[in-house]
């Protein structure tokens, strides 16, 4: 315990006879595996505190600190216990100066309790105007000498701020940092907070926890009985600690050294202040606001993942379109309102790409570093997971549907299993179609989801329709309901259709009960399950080729849009790589009769589109029956080529916005032979490359140049571009030799057709001298650059950029030479 600056006087002793001292009275009987230890200082020298070169500043204290902690520690003989921070206002810069100082004091700390401290200065309120507003407080003066003089040394806190930071990451150490909510009466200048908010706060989401005391910044550490509010949230927080910190109770925690004597603290302090938490969200849809019903199965999930605790993983399996996506996302809207310590994360597991995305996006909210040019991010994210700094997090993994991806194939280099987090703080929710599935991940804590019965399917689909009236025709209510199998995802596009139709429920039933049954068999394999009757595997199926075949019909825009994302990874499809309609408004239609179908959602930024997997799976059944798939896919081919971005790092954000969509239609076309698919092929290749995923940028290259090795001449440019952009490639990803090979070659064959001076055959010089470097063969890079030089000082101004950077490159070269040469004659001088 450090108790903050205190005027200790002779008039105070007597009157604190009759306090009590609460770590001592309260704390220590409280919390009886733990005794307390404090340390504190007297504020007649607060000045000092804060100056550079003064024996009682804060590092001297600091400095005191560790050596009497460290002492104390020997002493005891036991190096396993953990210690507990509990600091007020400047004790806390104390504590923080002690920690960087000594290494027994990190690797003990588990947890540091600040009250008040302030950890920064900010534009509202510099280390000087905090200085003075805790000197006044300690003082209890605003006119003393020394407010007027104080001099602070702002370099040296925020050295001991930064050093800190970087301790508590690297040793795992928990944050709680309780806020004063109140300024101080009566005392001029100080009617404002003592120490601002901002100022209060590591700022470090992921491992500190901020909470707010209703008091000042005197009386947020004064407790004079156990009801104190005060006192019962940091009592609490302790407890809180002990409980979760997994401690035999064989060894429970000892003291590291007696009790001391020190400043008694007390105060009245009045209102509970409600807890802000620093949780992450990254969860990609909107709440539904049409949900209905499933009350029971939300409880459900309730009760077994966080009121009773009973696992940690669980599954939600179901028909397709029964409604899992929704009830988890119902659920993680839940969590949201009322577990505020549980960051959420959502994963879609439809596709590696998809899966990669979302964690790429995790990392991001939660500031994880990666070095794209070496890490996994998946990786990365999991030990993060894995790690005390993610706190509390739920993790809905959806649409666990495909084994293939799951647990690995011949067509994936790895699992998304592989990649799933393990901890002790998380909890994880997969939502799957197969049972198999949900038994292999969840093992028995798994939850059936079921069709709506039919009081919630009458309430959603009056939900869903603009004219209910139609649902004063009973009978056909039911009977459509029957048809549709109670699912939610079909039930909501027959609601669209009828209300896109303005057609009756009679009149749906007679179109969708005359659908080919050679067409619904065929679709109705996604949806088989061996525990469920025949009837319910065709419903979805039904409705949906009914509402294609009436797209169709009605407008060829729409269709040949939805034709588009078929072709597409499903989620997050960008409005920008759909193909062009004009005029403007056209577009606004089409997109507004898929919408009317519930086939397509609008993300919530409105500049993407996502379709059901199950949609985007028929709506390429529906394109073979009309034997269209070819030709869809050469227009899709002609597009993406057109319309993807250059390597421009610029464009970052829109290649990397493109990539799972052009992914997905590379891995999907293999045996598309055309032009225009390879490239696609390049492209997609040169801005992997300078993404960093400089191994998938090889794959994609080399498929181009093969390509065109088959089909072009050797000295066709295009070949030629795709050689080079290979040969770049192959050495950001180690492979040298084979580099140089290629390039070798470029430059060989450009001797032939090409001019001396020509810029491409410049450039593909230079560019082999530099990977002659990387591969060692320093004298054949110095003298190809020589020769690049001396050509480019013939044709370019002196000043421009291809001869500037030939220049550089070559001294660079020289001076590596000299280096080299000097090593050669000291080694010799030395033998």
């Amino acid at each position: 315990m450090l108790p903050s600056e205190s005027n200790s006087t002779q008039k105070d002793i007597s009157s604190r006879q009759q306090e009590v001292f609460w770590p001592k009275d309260y704390l220590a009987k409280e919390i009886c595996e733990a005794r307390v230890w404090t340390y504190g200082y007297n504020a007649d020298v607060i000045g000092e505190l804060f100056q550079a070169n003064n024996k009682n500043n804060v590092s001297g204290h600091g400095r005191d600190l560790a050596v009497r902690l460290e002492r104390d520690i020997e002493n005891e003989n036991n190096d396993q216990d953990p210690i507990v921070f509990l600091a007020h206002s400047l004790g806390g810069i104390v504590v923080k100066d002690a920690i960087r100082r000594s290494e027994a004091c990190c690797q003990r700390t588990r947890l540091i309790v600040f009250l008040g401290t302030p950890h920064r200065g900010s534009p509202l309120a510099s280390w000087g105007e905090i200085a003075s507003n805790l000197a006044r407080v300690a003082l209890q003066d605003s006119h003393k000498k020394i407010v007027e003089t104080l001099e602070v040394d702002s370099e040296l806190l925020d050295n001991i701020h930064e050093q800190f930071v970087n301790l508590i990451f690297e040793h795992g150490i928990r944050i709680h940092s309780f806020q004063e909510m109140r300024g101080i009466s009566g005392m001029r200048g100080l009617h404002e907070k003592v120490v601002s908010d901002s100022s209060s706060k590591l700022g470090l989401p992921k491992i500190e926890t901020i909470e707010s005391i209703d008091a000042n910044h005197m009386q947020m550490a004064r407790c004079q009985d156990r009801s104190n509010e005060s006192y019962r949230f940091i009592a609490g927080v302790l407890k809180q600690f002990l409980k979760n910190a997994n401690l035999n109770t064989d060894s429970p925690l000892r003291p590291v050294t007696q009790m001391q004597p020190g400043a008694t603290l007390s105060a009245k302090h009045q209102v509970e202040a409600p807890c802000s938490t620093t949780s992450s969200y990254c969860i990609p849809f909107l709440r539904n606001r049409r949900f209905i019903g499933r009350t029971e199965k939300l409880k459900e999930l309730e009760e077994k993942l966080f009121i009773n605790s009973h696992c940690q993983k669980l599954a939600l399996v179901g028909l397709g379109g029964v409604g899992k996506t929704q009830m988890a996302l119902e659920l993680a809207y839940t969590v949201k309102e009322h577990w505020l310590e549980y960051s959420i994360f959502w994963a879609p597991a439809i596709s590696a790409e998809s899966f990669e995305q979302a964690y790429r996006d995790i990392a991001t909210r939660c500031s994880i570093a990666l070095d794209s040019k070496k890490e996994d991010p998946k990786e990365s994210v999991r030990q993060y997971l894995d790690s005390d700094l993610a706190g509390k997090w739920l993790l809905i993994v959806d649409n666990a549907d495909d084994e293939e991806i799951l647990y690995g194939g011949s067509s994936n280099s790895g699992s998304i299993t592989d990649y799933l987090p393990q901890s002790e703080n998380g909890l994880t929710l997969f939502t799957t179609r197969h049972r198999e599935i949900a038994v292999s991940l969840a093992r028995n804590e798994i939850v059936e989801v079921e069709e709506m019965d039919q009081e919630e399917a009458e309430t959603f689909l009056k939900k869903s329709l603009t004219q209910k009236e139609m649902l004063h025709d009973q009978k056909n209510t039911t009977e459509l309901l029957n048809e549709l199998a109670f699912l939610p995802l079909a039930i909501a596009q027959a609601a669209a259709y009828l209300n896109a139709m303005q057609i009756s429920i009679t009149e749906y039933l007679s179109l969708l009960r005359s659908t080919e049954q050679d067409t619904i068999r065929l679709l109705s394999r996604e949806f088989r399950d061996d525990t469920r009757y025949k009837a319910s595997r065709n419903a979805v199926a039904a409705t949906w080729l009914i509402s294609f075949d009436q797209i169709r019909r009605s407008d060829s825009v729409a269709a040949d849009l939805l034709s588009f994302m078929s072709c597409m990874e499903h989620k997050a499809i960008p409005r920008t790589i759909l193909p062009s309609v004009e005029p403007a408004e056209r577009m606004i239609h089409a997109i507004g009769t898929l919408r009317a179908y519930a086939f397509v959602t609008q993300r919530g930024n409105g500049d993407g589109y996502d379709m059901h997997r199950l949609v985007h799976l028929a709506t390429k059944v529906w394109l073979d029956k009309h034997g269209v798939a070819e030709a869809l896919n050469e227009k899709v081919a002609a597009r993406l080529a057109e319309i993807f971005p250059s390597n421009n790092y610029a464009n970052r954000a829109i290649w990397r916005e493109y990539f799972p969509h052009a992914l997905q239609f590379l891995r999907n076309t293999k045996s598309l032979d055309i032009e225009a698919r390879h490239d696609l092929c390049i492209a997609v290749g040169r801005c992997l490359e300078v993404d960093g995923r400089v191994g998938e940028a090889v794959v994609w290259l080399s498929e181009c140049f093969l390509w065109r090795q088959g089909r072009y001449p050797e000295d066709d440019p295009d070949r030629l571009a795709s050689q080079h952009a290979l040969a770049v490639a192959c050495r950001a990803d180690g492979q040298v030799k084979e580099a140089v090979k290629l390039l070798e070659h470029i430059v060989a064959t450009e001797k032939k057709v090409l001019q001396e001076d020509n810029p491409s055959r410049l450039a593909s010089q230079h560019t082999l001298a530099i990977v002659y470097k990387a591969d060692g063969q320093v004298k054949e890079a110095v003298k190809l650059l020589e020769h690049v030089v001396a050509i480019e000082e013939k044709v370019l101004q002196e000043d421009h950029p291809s001869r500037l950077i030939s220049q550089r490159a070559l001294l660079s070269l020289h001076s590596q030479q000299r280096s080299e040469g000097e090593d050669r004659r000291e080694t010799s001088a030395q033998w």
